[in-house]
């Protein structure tokens, strides 16, 4: 039979909730392993320019280039993670992004000149897109509202444990010969991908995924694994199908789904083209956080840690580097600590704090590098300060703004608008990452080192208004219910998709 239905809203009533699901945790644990080997990724190019520069004799916009050109790459790639994640679900996008990740770390590790470390680079960057986008839109879809802070906050400790192994593998591949170490460097990544890539396939798809398929069956198969009660499945179940628009009363198996949506299609227009209120409001919301993320600086002090703690008075390599391992405790740390408050103090009270805490950190260090930068003669405080400065700011970063920006983004959007909504956020965020990650040696020439950190901290200001102003709190509501919260004339105002049309027969 045919039946038209209506996008419907999703049920009012709260999940019912029994407790921490193991399983859940262990897909999430899974599907982060990606995002552990951008962290790498990352960490470790910071001291490997070191090797690199000395060894290929590049100068600093070479330097720069390289170290930006993985984010250009990403940019690319978040959109097109976006549309394929909705057409081949997210789990055979994860396997994707991990080949992507294989082959551009084994031609990073090979890199016999400059062009084919470049094109290693920028294809682990087409992979960075992928992961970035689909890593928290899987955690945030297969979480319960009680602990979806908890889940989908997992990519960004994931990162900064990537970061941290990056950092350490500096110091030690440091000790090999020239020609041997910054290889070592950048190919390893390749084993974990190809680790990743077979283990994946043994996690279920997204269930919110599968509805949107007309796999109901399936989708309810996976949502009682994900659950600790059937109780809870069933009313998680009930929500995802209004909010897919199909009747919650539906006891199909599989609906035949043919909807401008349900591959992807016509999302573009309803994100950009003839966005509703809503809508308009959670891209703002997700483009800003996005965008505010690395505006804020925190690319130079991963990045170019080692240039900075060498401006701020530190010379030896040795300790360039530990310095840089200390960064990288900092912020797995303090992201640990992110996770078990944010399902508890929520979202947005931690994001206020993080960001007040960044403007003053930013400020101290730009002071105190200012200071460096006159002096005529080693100054011990200002050396001292500059450098609890930089773990203070990486701190108050990763308990707020790194973790809440992937876990917020991943969850404010509609479901049909998930994905590619979230991909546009990516999107900007590697282009913001790429922007400071290739301009931040240029601008410290040009503005002093101390001058670029006092222009974070004014960018730090802007972030702490917006978010103020514009940030509802999302904490213990289901994916269905927080698109209320971005509706300024409440439940009965909510916009309906006329649009969608499904066509559904019943297969028995």
């Amino acid at each position: 039979m045919k039946v038209a239905i209506e996008e419907g809203n999703p049920c009012p009533e709260d999940e019912i909730e029994t407790g921490f699901n193991r399983y859940a945790f262990g897909c999430v644990v899974v599907a982060c392993v990606i995002t552990i080997i951008f962290g790498y990724d990352t960490g470790v190019m910071s001291g490997a320019m070191i090797f690199i520069k000395e060894e290929l004799l590049i100068n600093d916009t070479q330097v720069e280039l390289l170290a930006g050109v993985l984010n250009l790459c990403a940019l690319v790639g978040s959109p097109i993670a976006g549309r394929i994640s909705d057409y081949i679900g997210r789990r055979y996008t994860i396997v994707l992004a991990s080949v992507i990740f294989l082959v551009g770390s084994v031609v990073m590790g090979y890199g016999p000149n400059y062009a084919v470390l470049m094109a290693g680079r920028c294809t682990a960057g087409i992979g960075v897109g992928f992961a970035l986008m689909i890593a928290p839109v899987y955690s945030a879809e297969i979480s319960s509202a009680t602990h979806r802070g908890l889940l989908s906050s997992l990519p960004e400790l994931c990162i900064a444990i990537g970061i941290l192994i990056g950092y350490i593998s500096n110091y030690f591949f440091g000790k090999l010969t020239l020609k041997l170490g910054w290889r070592l460097m950048l190919g390893v990544a390749a084993i974990p991908s190809l680790i990743l890539a077979v283990g994946i396939m043994r996690m279920p798809e997204s269930p919110r995924w599968l509805v949107m398929q007309g796999r109901l069956a399936d989708a309810k198969r996976i949502l009682l694994q994900i659950s600790n009660t059937q109780e809870e499945a069933e009313t998680r179940f009930r929500k995802i199908k209004l909010a897919a628009g199909i009747d919650e009363n539906c006891k199909a198996d599989v609906v035949e789904v043919r909807s401008v949506t349900a591959g992807g299609q016509g999302v573009w227009k309803e994100l950009l083209l003839r966005p509703t209120p809503t809508v308009r409001w959670i891209l703002l919301a997700a483009v800003g956080i996005h965008f505010f993320e690395h505006a804020t600086g925190i690319e130079a002090v991963i990045l170019y840690g080692p240039r900075i703690f060498k401006k701020a008075g530190v010379h030896s390599k040795d300790k360039l580097l530990l310095a840089t391992v200390g960064v990288g405790l900092t912020k797995t740390a303090f992201v640990l600590i992110a996770m078990a408050l944010l399902d508890k103090v929520g979202r947005r009270k931690l994001l206020l704090v993080s960001t007040t805490g960044v403007v003053f950190a930013l400020t101290a260090l730009a002071c105190c590098l200012t200071v460096v930068e006159h002096a005529k003669e080693q100054v011990l405080w200002a050396l001292v300060t500059s450098i609890v400065a930089t773990y203070t700011y990486v701190a108050f970063f990763n308990i707020g703004i790194a973790p809440i920006t992937w876990v917020y983004s991943s969850e404010i959007f509609p479901l049909k608008l998930r994905a590619q909504g979230h991909s546009i956020g990516v999107a900007v965020n590697r282009g913001m990452n790429a922007l400071i990650s290739m301009t931040f040696l240029s601008l410290s020439n040009a503005i002093t080192i101390g001058g670029s950190f006092f222009m974070f901290a004014g960018i730090a200001v802007v972030a702490l208004l917006f978010f103020y102003f514009l940030f509802p709190e999302t904490k213990g509501k289901s994916l269905e219910e927080i698109e209320f919260l971005f509706n300024r004339g409440g439940k009965r105002n909510m916009p309906r998709n006329k649009d969608i049309e499904i066509q559904a027969k019943v297969i028995n």
